[in-house]
């Protein structure tokens, strides 16, 4: 049994001081919660494409993962969390997998940015997984797993990937009607895809506030923050709003893999999937 906490955590657009020390809070939180591993939103420094990320953004390894890694150190248990990357003259919209030993065990570059990111953060090249004692997880981030994207998803999977833990930023008009409109209906799609397929479980974690500055000044992000487990089944779910501030704790059983190697083409065409 794996014990997931979902961070839903206020970001503030260039305020690094004041995110890192909720994040940091949030960790504690969740080790105190008995936690295994706690997900944090995307960009959680910076905030995600406020312009300030080109000021603020750091390698990673860097001084700003070694301060969430020290928390998780803190706590012990495993840390998820988004943050923008300085490489070089690029910038990358990254998140890293850190250990209880505070040890950063993979890092992940976004690759299915949205175009409006574009002028901001450089395109992932790569993908890989890291192999825990709570199994093998990969930490593709928000629009990595849109339903028009669900390659990626497929791909860590037949990686090995149990867990796919997704730090998200998830975003709505400033007068959006979830009632009328509920957001995260694409998430449960692309989410219950994947986990019924593959037995998975798939954690997406989003932020709340307001975005004050970048392309979409004005909007505000909303949490909503969902987990799907194996079968398709709905585990967590974070509160909608933009000040909805919590962590989720649940608790999930992560089954072995359904096949491995050429042996995913057989299970997958018993469970109905008829793609590559």
């Amino acid at each position: 049994m794996v014990r997931i906490g979902m961070g839903q955590m206020y970001v503030v657009g260039g305020d690094l001081r004041g995110n890192l020390v909720r994040a940091e809070a949030t960790i504690r939180r969740a080790g105190q919660s008995g936690c295994h591993v706690v997900v944090l939103p995307e960009c959680l420094d910076a905030g995600w494409t406020h312009p300030s990320a080109r000021e603020l953004a750091r390698p990673i390894p860097g001084e700003t993962s070694e301060e969430l890694a020290r928390a998780a150190r803190g706590a012990g248990l495993y840390v998820v969390a988004g943050l923008t990357e300085r490489c070089g003259e690029a910038i990358y919209n990254s998140s890293v997998l850190i250990d209880p030993e505070g040890r950063l065990l993979l890092r992940h570059r976004k690759i299915n940015e949205l175009d409006i990111a574009h002028d901001l953060y450089a395109i992932g090249d790569s993908l890989a997984v890291a192999h825990t004692p709570l199994g093998t997880i990969g930490i593709p981030i928000c629009a990595d797993n849109f339903p028009d994207n669900t390659a990626l998803g497929h791909a860590l999977a037949r990686m090995g990937a149990r867990m796919l833990l997704s730090p998200s930023a998830w975003a709505v008009d400033a007068d959006h009607d979830n009632t009328a409109n509920p957001c995260r209906t694409i998430w449960i799609e692309a989410y219950t895809h994947l986990a019924r397929l593959y037995d998975l479980v798939v954690v997406g974690v989003s932020n709340v506030g307001w975005l004050t500055a970048g392309p979409w000044a004005g909007r505000k992000c909303i949490g909503y923050s969902l987990a799907v487990g194996p079968g398709g089944r709905i585990i967590g779910e974070g509160r909608y709003g933009h000040d909805a501030e919590e962590l989720v704790v649940m608790d999930v059983e992560v089954p072995p893999p359904i096949a491995r190697g050429t042996g995913f083409a057989a299970a997958l065409r018993a469970r109905g999937y008829t793609g590559p």
